[in-house]
């Protein structure tokens, strides 16, 4: 028994330091579940071999799995700032009942999905701790967290009483390298050059990734120093996008018949700048066996730009007050669908936007760990800071709102549903800068005396973390508890988002005003293959355009500011014992947490906004808050079923808290006249939303082959207590109004203060479950020939009782009433087949999921639903590492990321009918790797 409990606490130590299954796969598992004794041997016979790269990896994920208390998932770097993918969100979605939102900008990897839930419901952690994020969301983007300077990354699927800051698909934690866990000095260098964009239709992108990591021991060990730098630079190619309008198809008239026509579209090319540099420093003492302190500093700062040029207007409708609806000729109808036709009064409007955001994070974190007599007293204090600041111009450019002559613009095959795989031609050259002026094109500012040729929004995000945790462990004997653990932590965050946008005006003109677009670069927009007028509109602020700034209730609601205080105390007992014959260890515990959240926002008075600038549109500042406590159990054991088997069991109450802009206390309201009668409608955050909560069971069955290899299968199931969702509800305005307000004036509300409010709230009810399956081993266990191979391979299947209310699309052309939840795959696979051997290393991955509804950021910044098409993205690695003579240390690489060319598609209900789709093309790094 006290072997067994020695065992644990060494692996408890290594922790804290550190396609659907084919029948071939499963053949695979049922052959080697008899060479235990085999792989036994092997490992025997070999434990003098030093093992390297993609199996080092391997294997010290697998050994963190395998001493694990918790059901967990791990991933470690293949040697020294080399996770096996170019970024964190890539690694950690090759992992079992994990998969990765791509972000529609970049085509890369952005948010990590565990077990079917939103990124929303993960808790992200940095060694251990809670960060600030640069956006709306609570966890940081990954992409602020360069995979050089991760030494592991551990995903816990079951959480423990001590795991602070957990959530309730999953706690992604990443661990930065700790000197001392190293035996001797090293020094690390690569760097790798990029071509992105290729086979994309467009212009290729180029980048440049370079990193140093240093890691050293100095007075007899009892010093350490980790020191990692990365620079990142990416001039990122073209991608061609198409927008439907939602999948637009309005009935017009031809020859005194009503057929089938597309309404609109917006076709755009994207490029893309980034850049990053960040640096990660440790600092450890040692100086006994009874004391020791880790400084953990990490920053990361950023800058990133899009600009979008390209071309948008309506085909057969209207897109504005100066764009009169045009007339069909020369059509072909084909069962009431006009295929192709020509439509005349076409206002194109030629789309010159940039987006641009400079983001920095920096976190600190001090842990000091000291040992008197029986007890373990920890004292970790960390503090992180996240800002950003956001800039994005839109222009427009075409013909003025008074123009006397308009172009026409023709179409050919179309079919009522492939509306990205229309051809179109325009009697217009808008790449001819005498067509394409900068000016209001089609009276989206409301007419000549509001005119809006673009819109400048000018965002920014503070978010602050500080935090102080404190615990004492110790060993005891009483029955199956070995060890007990009490602990508390307090974190203090403060977050805000202000910021001002408003139209953009020509200057020195009337409503009709229009300006020469600057220089004479031209472009293609999007997939439709039509040149435009293209120009940088950054700086055009003053130069060209005047701002009227726009302060409305919808504009100002997006300003708030959010304080929370969680206070938590925790304990937590480890089990090391036998039941019925069976060797067993665990932990229980729970978690007492007090939350004190408290916000701001602002409040306009209706009754007094004549105007949308601050002196015609006065607001208020509203307040509001709450204060509430769960009490968070939490059980998890693992069976020794002999022959390195293992069942694991983890039961537990888990919760994630809310976005931070859902908490938001500011709402707006007005009257709304787009549905079938006026009303009154607004929106707006909840502060006294709570967070999702539910009950957790998992069962997970595991086959272990040394440290080289296994397999497991795994169940679970969440029974929600509560979870947030958006949709409207009936609400009396009464205390928001006063005699001066506008109120519907026809209708059955007319006069009526009740309307509809849109904010955030909690429902119950439901469940989600699921299983996973997952084969890792090297093919050398089943025949000595196939020494080097080995595979990878996972697959997970989850499902949901839960159906929300179909509010908050980026589009109104959804018929459903209800939706599932957010984030959702029901599949997910993953292989990774490899080879290693004498240097050589070559590796093929593939990551497949099946149809979810992801959420994106709309032209306003807000968040808004979309159904995204499933997608299978496959990737390809090849290097070799010299073994001898001076260039040892020495390693070439080359990678293909999305080599398939996967595009991005959405769709509103129907799958088979895409109403955005993005080509993104592959991603080639090549470089250099030296370790000395």
């Amino acid at each position: 028994m006290k072997q067994a409990t020695q065992k644990r606490r060494q692996g408890e130590a290594l922790h804290r330091f550190s396609f659907k299954l084919s029948p071939v796969a499963a053949g695979c598992a049922v052959l080697i579940f008899g060479m235990t004794d085999i792989a036994t041997a092997q490992e025997a016979a070999n434990n003098t071999v030093v093992v390297t790269g993609i199996r080092k990896g391997i294997e010290e994920a697998i050994s963190i799995k395998k001493n694990s208390n918790s059901i967990v998932e791990a991933i470690s770097a293949e040697d020294i700032g080399k996770l096996p993918d170019a970024s964190v969100a890539e690694s950690i979605a090759r992992l079992p009942g994990v998969t990765a939102q791509r972000s529609r900008s970049s085509g890369k990897a952005a948010d990590v999905s565990v077990r079917g839930l939103s990124p929303s419901f993960n808790g992200s952690l940095l060694n251990g701790r809670e960060q600030a994020s640069t956006g709306n969301a609570r966890s940081p983007e990954f992409d602020l967290f360069p995979a050089e300077l991760m030494g592991s990354v551990l995903i816990y699927k079951t959480p423990d009483a001590a795991l602070v800051g957990q959530g309730l698909a999953a706690t992604i934690d990443l661990n930065t390298l700790k000197p001392l866990d190293f035996g001797k000095r090293v020094l690390a260098a690569s760097y790798r050059k990029q071509r992105t964009g290729v086979q994309s239709g467009s212009e290729e992108g180029t980048g440049d990734r370079a990193s140093f990591s240093y890691v050293d021991q100095f007075a007899n060990r009892t010093i350490g120093i980790s020191l990692g730098l990365t620079k990142f630079k990416e001039d990122g190619g073209g991608q061609q996008k198409f927008d439907s309008w939602g999948g637009w198809v309005p009935d017009v008239d031809y020859n005194g018949t009503t057929v089938k026509a597309p309404g609109g579209f917006k076709a755009d090319t994207e490029t893309s700048k980034n850049n990053r540099d960040g640096a990660s420093l440790t600092l450890q003492y040692k100086p006994n066996k009874n004391f020791k302190s880790a400084l953990d500093i990490f920053y990361s700062a950023g800058s990133t730009s899009l600009k979008k040029t390209g071309l948008e207007g309506a085909v057969a409708g209207s897109a504005g007050g100066y764009d009169p609806n045009g007339v069909l000729t020369n059509a072909t109808i084909v069962n009431g669908v006009a295929t192709s036709g020509t439509f005349s009064n076409y206002k194109g409007v030629v789309r010159n936007h940039k987006e641009s955001a400079d983001d920095k994070l920096t976190s600190l974190g001090w842990n000091n760990e000291l040992k008197l007599d029986e007890w373990t007293a920890v004292a970790d204090l960390s503090y992180s800071k996240a800002v950003k600041h956001s800039k994005r111009y839109e222009t427009t450019a075409g013909q003025p709102g008074d123009a006397a002559s308009l172009g026409s613009i023709s179409y050919t095959g179309f079919n009522g549903g492939n509306f990205s795989d229309v051809k179109y031609t325009t009697s217009l050259n808008y790449a001819d800068r005498a067509v394409a002026r900068l000016t209001d094109v089609d009276g989206w500012g409301g007419g000549p005396n509001s005119p809006q040729a673009g819109y400048v929004a000018l965002p920014d995000i503070n978010d602050k973390v500080s935090s102080i945790r404190l615990s004492a462990k110790r060993d005891v004997n009483f029955g199956p508890i070995v060890a007990a653990q009490f602990g508390f932590n307090y974190t203090d965050r403060d977050k805000a988002r202000t910021g001002q946008e408003g139209r953009l005006v020509v200057k020195g003109g009337g409503g009709y005003a229009s300006a020469a677009m600057p220089g004479s670069a031209t472009a293609i927009a999007g997939t439709v293959g039509l040149p435009v007028a293209s120009f940088d509109p950054d700086g055009s602020l003053g130069t060209i355009y005047e701002l009227a700034r726009w302060v409305d209730a919808s504009v100002l609601a997006k300003d708030w500011t959010v304080s929370e205080k969680v206070t938590t105390a925790y304990a937590m007992g480890d089990l090391d014992g036998q039941l019925m014959g069976l060797n067993y260890r665990g932990n229980f515990g729970g978690q007492f947490i007090h939350t004190n959240q408290r916000s701001s926002g602002n409040q306009v008075d209706l009754a007094k906004c004549t105007g949308i600038t601050v002196e015609t549109c006065p607001f208020t500042t509203a307040n509001g808050g709450k204060s509430y406590s769960d009490f968070l159990p939490s059980l998890n054991v693992s069976f020794d079923l002999g022959k390195e088997q293992f069942l694991r069991v983890g039961m537990a109450k888990v919760l994630s808290r809310a976005n931070m802009d859902d908490l938001r206390a500011s709402q707006e309201f007005g009257v709304k006249t787009t549905g079938p009668f006026p009303i009154l409608g607004g929106s707006g955050g909840n502060p006294e939303l709570k967070p999702f909560s539910a009950k957790a069971f998992d069962l997970s069955y595991e086959k272990y082959f040394g440290k080289k290899g296994y397999f497991s299968v795994a169940g679970f199931y969440k029974q929600l207590d509560t979870y947030i969702y958006r949709a409207p509800r009936t609400f009396d305005f009464k205390p928001f109004v006063s005699a001066n307000t506008p109120l519907p004036l026809s209708g059955p509300y007319k006069g009526s203060t009740v309307g509809l409010l849109t904010t955030p709230q909690n429902g119950n009810g439901g469940n989600i479950h699921g299983f996973e399956v997952a084969l890792n081993i090297p093919f050398s266990l089943i025949t000595p020939v196939l020494d080097g191979f080995g595979v990878m391979v996972n697959h997970s299947d989850t499902s949901s009782q839960i159906t929300l209310p179909a509010f908050g699309f980026g589009t109104s052309n959804v018929s459903a009433e209800t939706i599932p939840l957010p984030g959702l795959s029901k599949r997910v696979s993953n292989l990774r087949l490899y080879y290693e051997k004498n240097g050589f290393q070559v590796a093929i991955a593939g990551r497949k999921r099946s149809d979810f509804l992801g959420q994106i950021s709309d032209f306003q910044d807000n968040q808004q639903l979309t159904f995204i098409k499933g997608e299978t993205i496959v990737d390809l690695q090849l290097s070799y590492e010299f073994q001898t003579g001076y260039l040892k240390g020495l390693s070439i690489l080359a990678q293909a990321n999305n080599w398939n060319n996967a595009p991005f598609q959405q769709y509103n209900t129907d799958p088979s009918v895409v109403t955005d789709k993005i080509v993104y093309g592959r991603t080639y790094l090549f470089g250099v790797n030296y370790k000395f």
